[in-house]
């Protein structure tokens, strides 16, 4: 199957085509340009020979390994090929400031070497369309962390997968997530001391808030026992599947799918164990907003620094994707209609291509792993008016198609108004700052450089909080200590997204804000730290005081983050129809189905959701195949 897709790729490649606009010049010439890109500067260097680029080199150490770095790797071969500036990227917005910024360096080099830039930008545009129809068991719409986790199960089960992608790459919301992945009762927890005593008595409390939800009662009493218990015999650390679906029905508002939860935190464990064992590695564990203890898994780099998850994983999977015969992943095509036979069973799906052309899968078994619709302002607005004119973190593929499609043949929906906006989301870029940096110890001042909430809150109630402050935004403060333990920090002071002062008032002099007031916040913060005790906002999670220079500082407010509502499903991933009854042949996993998270999402859970519902998905497809 690999080799016919194989082929119809390139037969897809053979149509397109490009306008050939030449300059005319009469010697070797060579520019060369720097700007700044993702992760720090790009130079790309671009050498003539008369008319036609003869050569160009790219450099940018900074840029993210498999994302960016695929931009600065494979286009000075297209440039060459193309005789010009070709966009192969043109969409992926998780690579859109490489891509710009290489552009931009690209037009400067032919400027320095004598040229007029506009005269070699070149567009990718098919001049015909070929219509094509590939068979397949089991067809995934989606190449983010769910659609492929599910055609890695899939394809170990034996059976032919096709991926479909929108996007020109990989990644979806999934490459953007810069946390890590919850998991209760592995054995990276072990190698931790247990700190969080604070926590578990403050989420006992928070439960007695629900006494009408009975999975939340039962919840609770199981895990005060199963505290007692530890604390009368403190072995390992201490965490359960229960605490974890405890937090998750707490942070969700109680409206969560208590089933799915189940399933959820009685798989994270055995999903790390398969991360692994594809050598994805999520083995540091830190606090994270919500949870009652140390619980996310984040990856670290060489030097033992911690390093987006998304970024990290989200190439490795592409690498276990490929090199599979009976794996293939189309990217540029996007899936419009799920295709049904007379008994209403799913059979495939109509595609459109990059050129136009239409693309009909045949399947024997189809998974929904497209996303939520965080990036479709206008279906947000329609469900959550108040969030308009609210900016987004989202991939901008993130458009609600799966559950658009799923709909048109019947498909039910749940939680559809239910709209994260995460409060760290850079106000001036819309990049996400990760919610890392408040559970290693970060915390956020307003304009007047006082606290306001406890930082390590639930999404909501800290955006909330946030939006009340003056002017609707914050500053989220870090020290070198933490810039030391972190390349992601490390990442946005090479991106220019921090300010830096070597004292406290000095940072404040960078901010704009009262230097007493802020110097006085600081100081009677790093004094909680060491009491390990927040009288002010009841903070539980601590790690170490903000007392190493210099500082730094990132401007950042409210926006919208991830979709908890989407597709109803049950616990073996089968898309339900609005009667309750399971649509045959319709899987769904990951940002694209609602009930797991209810009413709030917390930090983490994401990945847990897309790796453990991918692998359900992934393996009940191929079940369900004959």
């Amino acid at each position: 199957m690999k080799k016919r897709l194989l082929a119809l790729l390139t037969a897809l490649a053979m149509i397109l085509g490009c306008a050939s606009v030449m300059a005319e010049t009469t010697t070797e010439t060579t520019g060369t340009a720097t700007v700044k890109g993702f992760g720090g500067d790009i130079t790309v260097t671009v050498t003539l020979d008369g008319a036609d680029i003869k050569d160009v080199q790219i450099t940018g150490d900074g840029e993210t390994e498999g994302i960016g770095s695929k931009i600065i790797n494979e286009w000075p071969n297209a440039f060459i090929e193309y005789n010009g500036i070709v966009d192969t990227y043109t969409g992926a917005t998780f690579a859109g400031i490489t891509r710009e910024a290489v552009i931009a360096a690209m037009r400067e080099a032919l400027t320095n070497a004598g040229v007029n830039p506009d005269d070699y930008m070149r567009e990718m545009a098919g001049d015909e369309s070929v219509d094509l129809t590939i068979d397949t068991d089991v067809v995934i719409i989606g190449a983010g962390g769910a659609g492929m986790t599910a055609a890695l199960t899939a394809s170990d089960a034996g059976k032919s997968v096709l991926v479909l992608e929108s996007q020109p790459a990989v990644g979806g919301n999934s490459v953007k997530s810069t946390g890590g992945m919850n998991a209760a009762k592995t054995a990276y927890q072990d190698a931790n001391t247990f700190d969080e005593a604070a926590g578990i008595e403050k989420t006992l409390k928070s439960a007695e808030a629900y006494v009408d939800n009975e999975a939340i009662t039962a919840l609770a009493a199981t895990v005060k026992e199963q505290w007692e218990a530890w604390q009368a015999n403190p072995e390992g650390y201490f965490d359960s599947t229960e605490l974890f679906a405890l937090d998750t029905l707490i942070g969700g508002k109680g409206l969560n799918d208590p089933e799915l939860v189940n399933t959820l935190v009685n798989n994270s464990a055995a999903a790390i164990d398969y991360l692994d064992s594809i050598g994805i590695h999520l083995n540091n564990v830190a606090a994270f907003g919500g949870a009652s203890v140390k619980r996310i898994h984040r990856p670290v780099n060489d030097e033992g620094k911690t390093v987006s998850v998304g970024a990290y994983t989200v190439p490795l999977l592409e690498a276990a994707c490929q090199g599979r015969d009976n794996l293939a992943l189309l990217t540029d095509v996007t899936a419009t209609k799920l295709l049904t036979n007379e008994a209403g069973a799913v059979i495939g799906v109509e595609a459109q291509g990059k050129a136009g052309n239409k693309v009909t899968v045949n399947a024997k078994a189809v998974i929904l792993a497209t996303g939520g619709f965080g990036a479709n302002l206008d279906m947000v607005v329609q469900y959550k008016p108040d969030l308009a004119g609210f900016m987004t973190t989202n991939a901008a593929g993130i458009q609600g198609q799966g559950i658009l499609m799923a709909t048109e043949i019947g498909a039910a929906t749940v939680d559809m108004e239910q709209i994260q906006i995460h409060p760290t989301v850079q106000a001036d870029t819309a990049s996400l700052i990760t919610e890392g940096l408040r559970g290693d110890g970060a915390i956020l001042v307003n304009a007047n450089g006082e606290r306001f909430i406890d930082e390590v809150g639930t999404r909501d109630v800290v955006s909330a909080a946030e939006i009340a402050q003056p002017d609707s935004f914050s500053w989220l403060v870090v020290d070198q200590k933490m810039v030391d333990a972190s390349s992601v920090i490390q990442g946005y002071i090479n991106r220019g997204l921090m300010l830096q002062g070597d004292t406290y008032e000095a940072l404040a002099g960078e901010l704009g804000i009262p230097a007493d007031a802020f110097a006085a916040t600081m100081e009677k913060w790093n004094g909680y730290v060491a009491e390990k005790n927040d009288p002010d906002f009841g903070r539980t999670s601590f790690a170490q005081p903000l007392d190493t220079a210099p500082y730094y500082a990132v401007k950042v407010t409210a926006g919208i983050h991830h979709t908890m509502g989407g597709l109803k499903i049950d616990s073996q991933t089968h898309v339900l129809n609005t009667e309750g009854q399971i649509i045959p042949g319709l899987f769904a996993a990951g940002e694209v189905t609602g009930g797991v998270h209810g009413g709030n999402r917390l930090g983490g859970n994401a990945v847990a959701d897309f790796v453990v519902f991918g692998r359900i998905a992934g393996q009940e497809a191929a079940d369900s195949i004959q």
